[in-house]
C-alpha cells in the first residue's frame, strides 16, 4: 500500500508543477523538472499501472489548468467530468506507451522515446475533429522567456514542447539511478524466487552466478557510486542530445533577439469597451454599448492612428441587419478619418439546397474605410466556429439535448470559407476571431497568403476574472514568433495587448493599478508590418512528423524485440 501511496504522491507533484508553470501563476520553469516525478512514478511499472498513474496526473492538470470553464454560464459538472477524463487520457496514452518500451526496450530508450511520444498526442489532442484544443501544450508555458521561444520560428511551438519533455527526460536519466540506489540501499535487490524457471541443462542459479552469466544478488548498501556512472553510460546519448539541443536553442534565441525590428512603423488603436457578458445581447444596453464605443473612438482618433480595432461582436446588433446603426458605425469612421476593424455578425445571404430552418449568421470582422465611398467593405467570416457556442459538432448524429445543450442556443452560425487579407493603403494583415488565434497552423495561413501583421479580435467576457485571458495571451505569443510577425489583440474585456515578433508583450490596456481585465480603456502603439520568412511559415509544422514517425519507429522496434 505504501508502495502505490507513494507512487501516487508523485503524481500529484508532477500535476501540481506543472500547473503552477501556466499562467496565472507564470512559474514557467517549473515545467522544466514537472515531468520528472511522474516519470519516476510510472519507472518500471507495468503498462496498465503506468497508464492509470499518468491519467490521474493528467486529470489533476486539466483539472487545474482549466478551472476557468466553470465560470461560463451555463457550463454544468455534468460536461466537465467526461472533458477531463478526456483530456487527462492523453497523459494516460503516455504513461501507457512510455511503460511499453521501458518494459521491452529498458529504460534509456524509454527516456529518449519520451518527447517523441508526447509531442505526437499533444498533435494529435489538437487536432482530432471538433475536439481540438491546442491549448496548455508545455510549450505555452514558456511565453515569458523570449530567448527559449525564438526556436518556434525554425520549428514550430510542438519543437519546443518536445525540448522540455527531452530536458525533463535528461534529469530523470539523472535521478532515477539515485532513486534505485537510496531504494536498493535501504532493502537491497530481491532474492531469486525457488520457482523460477531455470535455463534448460542447468541445476542452480547459484551456478549460475559462480559462472558469471547472472550477476550475484545485491546486499544492503552494495551499491554505490560507481554502479550509478556505470548506469549512467547508457544513457550517454540522451544527455548528449538533450544538452546540444537546449544550448542551440539558447544560442539562436540570444542572437535573434539582438537583431532589431526595422521597417516603416504603424500606428494603431485598440478599444477596449468592457462590456459585461449579460449586457452585450440585451437590447436595453444597445444605445449604451453604442455609446462606449463612440465616445472611446472619438478619444483615441486625437493620436491619429492609420487603424483603430473594436472587439469580436463589438455591435449589439448585425451593422448588416440594422441599417440605421450601420450608418451611425460609417459615420463615426467618416467623422475620424481613420480605417476601422469591428467584429459584428452579418446574415447568411443564401439558403443551402433543401435548407428548410432559418438563415444562420456569420462572425464576421469589416474593415469600414474612411470617407471614400468607391471604397467598399472588407470583410472575413470566421472559420473555425466553437463547438457547442457558435456550432453543434454532428449534430443530425448526436442528440445532444440528452445531456441539457440547449441546441437553440448553441447552433447559430456557419463558418466562413476563405482566408480574407486586408488591405489598408499602409500594410496587410488577417484578422483571427476569438479563440482562432490559438490554432498554429491556421494562423500561419494567413501569413502564407500576404498578411503583414496578424489582429485578433475577441471577446473573453464569458471566462470572468479568470486565468483563461491571460493564457490565451500566451499562446498569442507563439503566433507572434513563428511567423515574425506583430500580433495586436483586441478583447473585450481584455486582455488586449501589442507583441512584437519577438514574443514580447510591448503594452496592454490597463487601469492605474495595473490590472488588464474587465477594465475600459484604450491603447496606441506602433507596429512594423513584415513579410515572413520563417521556415515554419513555409513548411508549417513538419517536426511533427518527425515526432510522429519517432514515436512510430519505437513502438514497433519494442514490438518486434519482445517476439524475438
Amino acid at each position: 500500500m505504501r508502495k502505490y501511496i507513494a507512487s501516487f504522491s508523485l503524481v500529484v507533484f508532477s500535476s501540481f508543477f506543472l500547473v503552477l508553470s501556466f499562467p496565472d501563476f507564470n512559474l514557467g520553469f517549473l515545467a522544466w523538472v514537472g515531468l520528472i516525478p511522474m516519470t519516476i512514478s510510472i519507472n518500471g511499472k507495468r503498462t496498465i499501472p503506468g497508464f492509470l498513474l499518468s491519467l490521474a496526473c493528467g486529470i489533476l492538470f486539466f483539472s487545474g489548468t482549466f478551472y476557468w470553464i466553470y465560470a461560463v454560464q451555463n457550463f454544468l459538472l455534468l460536461y466537465h467530468i467526461p472533458l477531463i477524463i478526456y483530456f487527462g487520457l492523453y497523459f494516460g496514452v503516455f504513461g501507457l506507451l512510455y511503460s511499453f518500451v521501458h518494459n521491452r526496450l529498458g529504460v534509456a530508450p524509454a527516456l529518449f522515446s519520451a518527447p517523441f511520444i508526447w509531442v505526437s498526442l499533444e498533435y494529435v489532442r489538437a487536432s482530432l475533429s471538433f475536439l481540438s484544443l491546442p491549448w496548455a501544450l508545455l510549450a505555452h508555458s514558456q511565453y515569458q522567456y523570449p530567448v527559449i521561444v525564438q526556436i518556434v520560428s525554425l520549428t514550430g511551438t510542438y519543437s519546443l514542447s518536445f525540448l522540455i519533455v527531452m530536458v525533463n527526460a535528461a534529469l530523470a536519466a539523472i535521478i532515477l539511478p539515485v532513486f534505485d540506489t537510496y531504494q536498493w540501499c535501504q532493502k537491497g535487490l530481491p532474492k531469486i524466487p525457488p520457482n523460477l524457471p531455470l535455463p534448460k541443462g542447468r541445476e542452480t542459479f547459484e551456478s549460475l552466478q559462480k559462472e558469471g552469466a547472472i550477476p550475484p544478488p545485491l546486499e544492503k548498501g552494495d551499491r554505490g557510486i560507481k554502479e550509478w556512472f556505470e548506469e549512467l553510460k547508457g544513457k550517454t546519448f540522451l544527455l548528449v542530445t538533450t544538452a546540444s539541443l537546449l544550448l542551440f536553442t539558447m544560442v539562436y534565441g540570444y542572437f535573434t533577439l539582438a537583431t532589431p525590428i526595422t521597417g516603416n512603423k504603424v500606428k494603431i488603436s485598440l478599444v477596449q469597451g468592457n462590456i459585461e457578458q449579460v449586457k452585450k445581447w440585451d437590447p436595453n444596453s444597445a444605445r449604451d454599448i453604442r455609446r462606449i464605443y463612440a465616445e472611446l473612438t472619438k478619444q483615441v482618433s486625437k493620436e491619429q492612428p492609420a487603424l483603430i480595432l473594436w472587439p469580436e461582436t463589438a455591435t449589439s446588433e448585425s451593422i448588416t441587419q440594422n441599417p440605421f446603426y450601420y450608418k451611425e458605425v460609417k459615420e463615426l469612421v467618416q467623422n475620424t478619418g481613420i480605417y476601422l476593424l469591428l467584429g459584428s455578425a452579418q446574415h447568411q445571404k443564401f439558403q443551402g439546397r433543401g435548407e428548410k430552418k432559418k438563415l444562420k449568421y456569420y462572425n464576421s470582422a469589416f474593415l469600414i474605410p474612411p470617407g471614400l465611398q468607391t471604397e467598399k467593405d472588407q470583410v472575413y467570416d470566421k472559420m473555425r466556429l466553437f463547438p457547442f457556442s457558435e456550432y453543434l459538432p454532428f449534430r443530425e448524429n448526436i442528440p445532444w439535448s440528452i445531456i441539457g445543450i440547449d441546441i437553440s442556443l448553441s447552433d447559430n452560425y456557419i463558418p466562413g470559407n476563405r482566408f480574407t487579407v486586408f488591405q489598408h493603403p499602409d500594410f496587410r494583415f488577417g484578422a483571427t476571431i476569438c479563440w482562432e488565434n490559438i490554432f498554429p497552423d491556421f494562423v500561419r495561413e494567413f501569413v502564407k497568403r500576404g498578411a503583414q501583421v496578424m489582429v485578433n479580435i475577441t471577446n473573453e467576457a464569458h471566462f470572468g476574472k479568470t486565468a483563461a485571458p491571460h493564457q490565451l495571451v500566451s499562446m498569442s505569443v507563439f503566433r507572434a514568433v513563428e511567423n515574425r510577425v506583430y500580433v495586436v489583440r483586441c478583447a473585450n474585456t481584455g486582455v488586449s495587448c501589442m507583441i512584437d515578433p519577438h514574443g514580447r508583450i510591448i503594452d496592454r490596456v490597463k487601469n492605474k493599478e495595473g490590472r488588464d481585465i474587465f477594465v475600459r480603456g484604450v491603447m496606441t502603439g506602433w507596429i512594423v508590418p513584415l513579410d515572413s520568412k520563417t521556415i515554419y511559415t513555409r513548411y508549417g509544422d513538419f517536426f511533427v512528423w518527425v515526432a510522429l514517425i519517432g514515436t512510430v519507429v519505437f513502438l514497433v522496434v519494442a514490438l518486434f524485440r519482445n517476439r524475438k
